[in-house]
């Protein structure tokens, strides 16, 4: 009776066990999945649009940041400077103006009266004095809008939410034009690109459901859809080496590696507890439905 007894009992592991890895075995082959996936996200370059001495840093590293909020300040004595000057430029020249101005009626004036009085070649010359005053109170104007402009610029903002990285300057740095002084992690812009062996790509299309598995929330899956799959990929072979002469890795007939074709995968509301990060480990699975 225990023999029976044992017997059956194993012969039910078998079956549970033989079931078991028939159902994980239909499933890999009819839900195409990866182990090599990673979180991704937009990542702003933030970089200061003038140069100058940065006085205040409103900011830490790592920080989340909403729009609008200030990132940090350069110094703006130059460009308060610069204005207060094209200002007293354009006064200097509104005066110039109205002497030309007056000048250039007094021989028009004098033209109409008597035509023999000013000569045609002076005439000309005043107006176009008068004409350059008027064209350099308008450069002057510009010139005055851009720097105004730049005193603005001495005010860095976070352009969207997200969280700030890399702060590696400080009070009395000198910020230069169009050079990234920290990066922005986009907040609202992640997803998860699943890198797919060139082999499963037939059983993978746009607007599949997905399931994502974090390996910082193992417990907590993801669901998500295919957004779009890769075009191409890197060459690792053919690069110049020696002489010049192409660089090529010679290639195993018995172990024959399949491409690996990123799928990016745009992720649904995010479980309980979840934050993303970018460059978290992900694995990601196709979801078929029979």
């Amino acid at each position: 009776m225990k023999n029976i007894l044992k017997i059956l009992i194993t012969s039910i592991l078998l079956l549970s066990a033989s079931y078991f890895g028939y159902n994980k075995y239909q499933d890999y082959f009819a839900n195409p999945w990866t182990r090599d996936g990673q979180v991704r996200a937009q990542v702003i370059q933030i970089s200061p649009r003038v140069s100058g001495t940065v006085t205040k840093i409103d900011i830490i590293d790592n920080q989340f940041v909403k729009k609008g909020d200030l990132l940090f300040e350069i110094d703006n004595e130059p460009f308060l400077i610069k204005i207060a000057q094209i200002n007293a430029q354009i006064k200097r020249e509104k005066v110039n103006l109205r002497g030309r101005k007056v000048e250039f009626e007094r021989v028009q004036n004098i033209a109409k009266k008597d035509k023999g009085a000013v000569s045609q070649k002076d005439l000309i010359r005043h107006e176009i004095n008068y004409l350059k005053s008027l064209a350099q109170i308008d450069s002057l104007k510009e010139q005055l809008h851009s720097a105004e402009l730049n005193l603005t610029f001495t005010k860095v903002f976070a352009p969207v939410d997200g969280y700030v990285s890399n702060i590696n300057f400080q009070i009395g740095s000198q910020a230069v034009a169009n050079k990234p002084i920290l990066a922005l992690v986009d907040s609202n812009s992640f997803w998860v690109f699943g890198f797919f062996r060139e082999s499963m790509l037939e059983e993978i299309s746009i607007g599949d459901t997905t399931q994502v598995t974090l390996m910082a929330y193992s417990d907590k899956p993801i669901s998500g859809v295919v957004e779009s799959i890769g075009w191409g990929i890197a060459h690792t072979d053919g690069n110049p080496g020696a002489n010049l002469l192409p660089q090529i890795k010679p290639v195993f007939q018995w172990i024959r590696l399949a491409q690996r074709i990123p799928v990016r995968v745009k992720l649904d509301k995010l479980p309980e507890g979840v934050e993303l990060r970018f460059g978290l480990t992900a694995s990601v699975k196709i979801i078929h439905k029979n």
